[in-house]
């Protein structure tokens, strides 16, 4: 099953340049926190996924995004996160809860969308998804309106 919300609120909406800023081939960056609450940034390739309302970052199930992205928060609630893509003075930053999928058709769905943004990703058996549900975006002004 492809994913399925963290909460029965709907899907934000990006206006039409956000859109189309997002599914520019660009790299953006992931900011996590580790478990002594300092940020974990690194660049990733990610996909927007507007019908669902969440983004898909694919990585390595031992890979330090993976963990900062399975530790629950005090209170048992999934950790949030950031995804930030710049080009020249053009940015977004999407920003919401953060889970770990390991699910073959999510694993599926991100990889189909990745190789339409970027390129065929490699084989990788260890490959799980990164699934932000974006509850804030930030962006450029002109993009906000």
């Amino acid at each position: 099953m492809i994913h399925e919300r963290l909460t029965d609120r709907r899907p934000i909406h990006l206006t039409p340049e956000q859109q189309v800023f997002v599914t520019e081939r660009h790299l953006a960056t992931l900011t996590t926190l580790r478990a002594d609450g300092s940020p974990h940034v690194v660049p990733v390739g990610f996909t927007w996924d507007p019908e669902a309302g969440v983004v898909r970052i694919t990585t390595n199930d031992g890979s330090v995004k993976r963990k900062n992205a399975e530790r629950l928060t005090a209170d048992g609630t999934p950790p949030r996160a950031a995804v930030c893509q710049v080009d020249g003075g053009r940015w977004i930053t999407l920003e919401g809860p953060i889970t770990v999928s390991r699910e073959p058709e999510e694993i599926a769905e991100a990889v189909r969308r990745y190789a339409r943004r970027y390129r065929e990703p490699s084989e990788n058996p260890s490959r799980v998804v990164l699934v932000m549900t974006p509850d804030k975006v930030m962006s450029s002004g002109y993009m906000s309106r």
